[in-house]
């Protein structure tokens, strides 16, 4: 299916807003203004546009009015005069989102929980800690850090995504290949439903009694209700902690180090991998001393006990040297250390320093299938005769190629976009998932169709119906609709990477 459009998205791209719409709008924008103050409340024509789009800048659809709401009952009264006016709303948290899916939709109100970045309680005995959605994910862990404990799971952004995004989106981070993502680290949640009731999903057991809906909610990317506040589980601070980076000559031997790694048995904190052009654009941001000359660099880190750390970290280092390691720099001091992962999770914001844009990927594929994978993408990208920087998850096949694009040049955006999907179906193809961690959003929805049937997507679509009856919550998103995809009716028309014989038709 072609991808959506990546300049800015106007109300006839998206389907354009009738007048009815508009006069509910209008009639909504008028009640926001009597049940909140003026500091709350965003409707200028230059604030709006900060909320035009998430961290995928290639959508953008300016919003009729922002509610930057401050609590529980701020998030409630927000949803409810939408309810009452028929008005949809887009949750929307730190805005680091890569997928669109906090883009606003026409006349659509934006509910930010920026604000609330609040630590309600902190319960060291029993591991766990409440807070507000608006708090960054780095910033849990730091305030747990006085008991010995933190918050596992940390995506590169973490620093300012926030908690309720990564509930969102289910949110993983280089260290869930031994600790799991977000779903994995959450008791309980507190949510307005998208009829403005406030209910409390999970609870304090390991396994409450009931419909697990406190999983059902988390990774549905605000379609099912916004999230308020968010009980999160602690973990003990490892004893031991022992990183390297190991260079290869390609990054195809760099994926085969990884599947041996894994079929040893051995499962480290986490295991990243990033080729020649991602270690050239985190050179020049960082300098956090990683190999200009090397196809690859693996960053591995084992953590636990010292023995276990002992003999686990031995078996990576000889298996990297079993699978033709260049060179293995092993980190001696917690600074190297930080800074060998200041790198990482830099890699993101440094590929300004090569390209004047790019889009990123989420695929993931079965870790045996790496090499081959990467293959195959480098292949696509020489079909396109754009650059693709990969920088991902590779211990647990959670791919990031990042496609380099100049925006200003249309023609080649277009192939940029067309690129970007063929790697994601791609990912499917070979017995993956179009996302991870990032999320389905506006950017992938209109591939669903590759990896679900039309009876998965229509008993999804009856759970989104169930929570949110009218439609109203995070519209357009997830589900391919034919105004978002394009879609035509007539003759079937290959995708332009179709005809090069590099990519098939599910």
């Amino acid at each position: 299916m072609p991808h959506p459009t990546s300049h800015p998205v106007t109300g006839t791209e998206l389907g354009a807003s009738e007048p009815a719409a508009a006069g509910r709008a209008t009639a909504a924008r008028s009640a926001f203004q009597a049940a909140f103050p003026p500091e709350q409340l965003v409707t200028d024509a230059v604030g709006l546009k900060a909320y035009e789009c998430d961290g995928l800048t290639a959508f953008r659809m300016r919003p009729a009015l922002v509610v930057l709401a401050e609590s529980t009952e701020d998030v409630a009264r927000a949803v409810r005069i939408c309810a009452e006016y028929g008005v949809s709303f887009v949750p929307r948290g730190a805005g680091t989102g890569l997928s669109g899916g906090a883009l606003p939709g026409p006349d659509s109100v934006v509910i930010s929980t920026a604000r609330m970045r609040k630590v309600l309680a902190i319960d060291a005995d029993n591991r766990r800690m409440t807070v507000q959605p608006g708090m960054a994910n780095s910033a849990v862990s730091a305030a747990a850090e006085p008991y010995g404990l933190y918050f596992a799971p940390d995506p590169s952004s973490q620093i300012v995504c926030s908690v309720g995004g990564n509930v969102a989106e289910n949110s993983g981070g280089a260290h869930c290949l031994k600790y799991g993502f977000t779903t994995n680290h959450i008791h309980a949640v507190t949510v307005v439903t998208p009829m403005g009731e406030v209910v409390q999903l999970g609870g304090n057991s390991a396994d409450p009694i009931g419909p697990d809906l406190l999983a059902v909610f988390i990774g549905s990317e605000g379609t099912l209700g916004i999230v308020t506040e968010i009980i999160v589980k602690l973990l003990v601070r490892p004893v031991a902690v022992r990183t390297l980076v190991a260079d290869f000559a390609t990054a195809e031997q760099a994926a085969d180090a990884v599947s041996g790694l894994v079929s040893h048995g051995v499962i480290p904190a986490a295991v990243e991998m990033l080729d020649q052009l991602a270690i050239s654009a985190v050179e020049t941001a960082t300098h956090a001393g990683y190999n200009r000359d090397a196809g690859a660099a693996l960053v591995i880190e084992v953590d636990g006990f010292d023995a276990a750390v002992g003999e686990e970290f031995e078996i990576a280092e000889r298996l990297c040297r079993d699978n033709h390691a260049t060179n293995i720099r092993i980190a001696q001091t917690p600074h190297e250390r930080d800074l060998i992962w200041k790198g990482r999770k830099s890699a993101f914001a440094a590929m300004g320093r090569i390209s004047p844009a790019y889009l990123v990927q989420d695929g993931v594929i079965p870790r045996t299938r790496l090499a081959e994978v990467l293959t195959r993408i480098d292949q696509l990208a020489n079909a396109a005769a754009l650059r693709v920087a990969n920088v991902f998850h590779a211990g647990d096949g959670n791919l990031h190629p990042l496609v380099l694009f100049d925006s200003d040049n249309a023609e080649e955006t277009e192939r940029a976009e067309q690129l970007s999907t063929a790697i994601a179906e791609l990912c499917v193809a070979f017995g993956g998932a179009l996302s991870g961690e990032h999320g389905i959003g506006a950017d992938k929805a209109c591939s669903m169709p590759t990896m679900f049937s039309d009876d998965d997507l229509d008993t999804m679509q009856r759970v989104r119906n169930a929570f949110n009856p009218d439609g109203l919550a995070n519209p357009d998103k997830i589900f391919p609709t034919p105004r978002l995809c394009g879609e035509r009716s007539g003759k079937y028309r290959p995708h332009p990477l179709e005809t090069t014989g590099l990519i098939g038709r599910g």
